[in-house]
């Protein structure tokens, strides 16, 4: 995954065993970055598959990517990067508008220049499983794993061990893995904020990532599969995603018009910070009720979708930054990287991962 401009030279000691927490762009970006640089990389993942918010949910209607929705490219190392992912991440004409509300009406100016929006195939989550392929062929990559402690080693004080929970319905209780000489965190900051203050490790680390802000975020999955009937292509309005000025709603897209996805017609739907925010912990019930009147009114679509869920991000988008693109404390041998350093497009989760990378190795 290193662009050749850029590419990590091994350390002139002996390679080093890293394990990496967090399997998103960012962890999957820096693990591979350190891999073809020579060490020896673990990664650990709570969740059953890499992708972090490029996160795709499949049901019998097709997928839905429930997280991230699309990228750009602007990093030319990102775009170097993508040269080792042909075929799959592909264009997608999002004829994006802006919706202004109540009724559903599209402004005619007001969104950003255009640019290019990418998604890959068949789903968001592609693109990090297909970097993190050669992690899993090497038994690298340890799923519905969380890590809960990192601590000196029993053994060799000097390195690193982490202890771990296999996630329920999983065989493995507590397990050690033991014997690392850097331990990076991919995560949330907030996750990664008190993974350390509960290991009493890195105060540094933890008061600078304690500066950055994020925003939760809850997500609508709709489908109407009564939209593939020979006389409907589709149902609703002709854009297929929207910027939203409603209280509740503040993005919608038809995720059948992505390339590669199936025909049923599926939106997703994805609240406003401010609205998720106050509204966190209601109930799921709840939030989809909300959730779909407020989808009727910007979209004018009052028919009842076969298939609904709602999908609670707590740690959605980045509102303020670290400022930097990533954090290592070189005498303690602990990093953190994600998007939340710079911004909260993938490319920044991306770029954060590699530098990160660059840095240890």
């Amino acid at each position: 995954m290193t662009p050749s401009n850029t590419r990590a030279t091994s350390s002139p000691d002996a390679p080093r065993r890293i394990a990496v927490i967090g399997a998103g762009m960012a962890g999957i970006a820096c693990a591979r970055t350190l891999a073809q640089a020579g060490h020896e990389v673990t990664v650990f993942e709570k969740s059953r598959g890499a992708g972090g918010r490029m996160a795709t949910k499949s049901t019998n209607f097709g997928g839905f990517d429930h997280g991230a929705q699309y990228f750009t490219v602007r990093d030319p190392r990102f775009a170097l990067a993508l040269e080792t992912a042909k075929g799959i991440a592909k264009p997608w004409s999002a004829n994006l508008v802006r919706v202004l509300d109540p009724f559903g009406r599209v402004a005619a100016a007001g969104l950003p220049a255009r640019e290019p929006h990418y998604v890959p195939t068949p789903g968001m989550n592609a693109l990090v499983q297909h970097w993190a392929r050669p992690l899993v062929d090497a038994g690298q990559l340890h799923l519905e794993t969380l890590v809960t402690r990192i601590e000196r080693d029993t053994f060799t004080p000097k390195k690193w061990q982490l202890r771990t929970n296999g996630m329920p319905g999983t065989p493995d209780a507590e397990q050690v893995f033991s014997g690392f000489d850097v331990v990076l965190l991919a995560l949330p900051n907030p996750q990664a904020q008190a993974l350390l203050e509960n290991s009493a490790q890195a105060p540094k680390l933890v008061r600078e990532i304690g500066k950055v802000r994020v925003a939760p975020c809850w997500t609508l999955m709709l489908a109407f599969p009564q939209a593939i009937q020979p006389t409907m292509s589709h149902i609703g309005p002709q854009w297929n995603a929207a910027r939203s000025t409603h209280h509740r709603i503040a993005w919608l897209a038809r995720e059948s018009s992505k390339p590669g996805r199936a025909g049923v017609e599926r939106w997703t739907v994805q609240a406003s910070a401010a609205w998720s925010h106050e509204h966190l912990e209601d109930s799921d019930d709840r939030i989809q009720g909300k959730l779909l009147r407020a989808f009727s009114e910007v979209t004018g679509i009052r028919a009842e979708p076969s298939f609904a869920a709602v999908h609670r991000w707590r740690y959605a988008q980045t509102i303020q930054p670290l400022g930097q693109s990533h954090l290592w404390d070189k005498a303690a041998r602990i990093g953190a990287c994600g998007d939340w350093c710079i911004g909260h497009r993938i490319e920044d989760a991306f770029v954060s991962g590699l530098e990160l990378a660059l840095a240890v190795a």
